[in-house]
């Protein structure tokens, strides 16, 4: 297709009763001042629907409509066009054929971009026409810093003379942004916060530098050759840290704040000696928008104000457990959103802290001054606090004065490294907790996981076979539908063809009753467990999951990882059967004890996104 002359879509979408002549000027007097296209802006106004436009103008100028959200790229083809140009002109290619080159345009009637276009590709095109908003969101996901970090690190190499060279003199100045580890980090940075990862990984290893980047909790790598640039990189970001750069015998924590596409990002970083030199992790936590409020966390709407009507009481303590990187913080922030009024005050015990609140006293843990749980906790009950948020009780001190605050009048919030809400009481009476201190304190105790949410981009269809099935039934019991109807990973450009984009978090609430108090006064485990299982209300967490896969949440591939976590003794729909179909080695796992190990250790990085 060639353009040989400027379109007046205006008046074409009068001609043909698309908008009125009254609605065309009100969107040309909007438009002087907002400086959009005439087209956008007659979208914004509501006076025509997208896909309405869209449609018309694939018919007028006769011309393909191209749903990005399912189109496969060719990277190859895409690189074509620079990323600023493809900004610039909105714009991105898709194809070529017989010489011809598709294009497809958010605004096809642009005969200046169409021009501009040809010399830079220097080849005849063909347009497309495409929803702008899909273009945005497709040009962030399709053009990744790999090249920029894998060129920046070999630039960086090659100043890096085979004789002596003296490190400190390698980091420039803080304004010396042409440096070639500066722009190393800041595409490293640019490329992690564009690809939604939580955490980016520096490993040297013998020959090369691996660069691994957190995203929906797995790692993705990209090996840079230049293993010397090692160095240089720990160097900067120790000082942009203000760790000690002359230790490099033992780990070292610390923590900056840089501002990266408009989002301001608090990056908490460690270091650690390994046999190549340092390892290096940076968490990333997006401080932009602030902590997840509790609606948007992925509770039901009945447990959210189940939850809600527990943290609003006057006292008693309320604990949220599971694995490491489970999204237990950011249900307590989410719970102190909600308490967080002029007439309370609150105050934190974090290690470390991860999101600033207003008018909340937060402090942060230093065991090596002696500044640890235990003793803030302490100084905290004297400065007249209604509500204390523990970031985790790890000893029988720490317990015991949570405890003790939970009978005296707090709200006491906090965490445990536990596998199951049932299991969590017993664990403090185990810490050496008094039975008599738990019965009394404990109100409820929150069991949580996190599941990669399917891409709605590319999910499919999923028949799940007869064992599956049988497994379904079992675990679900009356709750089982009568029809399966769940969905699996397919992959696409959006979600980096994982199939996944994204997390939610699946929940356990139990709620302790009168006869769970009992049998933690008696330290009765067995008794405490029968009565928690026989509890009104109780869901244990892998029906949780479940009902997200029907959902189409979730896919029951992560279902089944949540089922794998889960120790036997700790849910009572997991029980060993001589019935228990064999799904997979994961499903062999949740049966057997001799494989289904503790997984308190297990890494399921922070909240990415939570919103459902």
């Amino acid at each position: 297709m060639a353009i040989k002359q400027k379109v007046r879509i205006g008046d074409l979408l009068v001609k043909n009763g698309v908008i009125t002549e009254d609605q065309l000027q009100q969107a040309l007097a909007k438009q002087k001042s907002t400086g959009l296209r005439l087209g956008r802006t007659l979208i914004n106004l509501g006076f025509v629907q997208e896909d309405r436009f869209l449609g018309f103008l694939s018919e007028q100028l006769n011309v393909p409509f191209v749903d990005l959200r399912r189109y496969k790229f060719d990277n190859a083809i895409v690189q074509r066009l620079s990323e600023t140009h493809a900004r610039r002109f909105r714009a991105i290619a898709l194809s070529e054929k017989n010489g011809l080159l598709l294009v497809g345009m958010a605004d096809p009637t642009d005969i200046y971009a169409f021009d501009a276009l040809e010399r830079l590709l220097q080849q005849p095109i063909e347009l497309a026409v495409v929803r702008e908003s899909e273009l945005l969101a497709t040009l962030d996901l399709v053009y990744r810093r790999t090249d920029e970090i894998a060129g920046f690190a070999e630039e960086l190499d090659e100043e890096l003379t085979d004789g002596q060279f003296d490190l400190a003199a390698l980091v420039p100045a803080a304004d010396d942004s042409d440096a070639p580890v500066v722009k190393l980090l800041q595409s490293l940075f640019e490329d992690a916060v564009q690809i939604r990862a939580s955490d980016i990984h520096i490993e040297p290893d013998e020959h090369v530098l691996r660069i691994r980047q957190r995203i929906d909790g797995v790692l993705q790598e990209q090996i840079v050759k230049e293993r010397r640039i090692a160095p240089a990189l720990v160097l900067r970001l120790k000082l942009m840290s203000g760790l000690d750069i002359s230790e490099k015998r033992l780990p070292q924590d610390g923590r900056f704040s840089l501002k990266v596409k408009e989002k301001k990002i608090d990056v908490r970083l460690s270091t650690m000696p390994v046999e190549y030199g340092e390892s290096v992790v940076m968490r990333l936590l997006d401080q932009t928008d602030g902590a997840v409020e509790l609606d948007e966390v992925g509770m039901s709407p009945q447990m959210v104000e189940q939850f809600r009507k527990l943290i609003h009481m006057p006292h008693g303590l309320i604990l949220v457990t599971g694995p490491t990187g489970s999204g237990k913080t950011t249900t307590l922030y989410g719970a102190l959103q909600e308490l967080n009024e002029i007439g309370k005050k609150i105050i934190t015990v974090e290690d470390p802290v991860e999101y600033r609140l207003s008018r909340v006293n937060q402090v942060q843990i230093n065991p090596k001054i002696g500044l640890t749980f235990a003793r803030v906790l302490r100084a905290s009950l004297r400065q007249d606090p209604d509500i204390l948020l523990v970031g985790e009780i790890r000893d029988q001190e720490t317990a015991e004065i949570a405890l003790r605050a939970a009978m005296t009048g707090h709200m006491v919030l906090s965490t445990l490294h536990t596998n199951d809400a049932v299991s969590s009481a017993m664990r403090l009476v185990d810490m050496g907790a008094e039975g008599f201190l738990a019965a009394t304190a404990i109100r409820a105790v929150l069991a949580q996981r996190l599941v990669r949410r399917l891409c709605d981009n590319c999910c499919v269809d999923h028949q799940p076979e007869q064992r599956e099935i049988q497994w379904i039934r079992h675990v679900l019991g009356e709750l089982a539908p009568d029809e399966f109807q769940l969905k699996r990973a397919s992959g696409c450009h959006r979600c980096n063809n994982t199939g996944y984009r994204g997390r939610v978090g699946v929940f356990e609430l139990l709620v302790l009753n009168d006869e769970m108090a009992d049998a933690l006064r008696r330290a009765n485990s067995s008794d405490f467990v029968k009565a928690a299982r026989q509890s009104k209300g109780y869901r244990p967490l892998v029906v949780s999951a479940l009902l997200d896969a029907f959902a189409g949440v979730t896919s029951l591939e992560e279902v089944y990882k949540v089922a794998e976590q889960l120790d036997e003794s700790g849910d009572w729909m997991l029980q060993n059967s001589p019935s228990w179909p064999s799904i997979s080695d994961e499903a062999d796992a949740i049966i057997d004890p001799d494989v289904a190990g503790d997984t308190e250790a297990s890494h399921l990085m922070a909240w990415d996104e939570t919103e459902r």
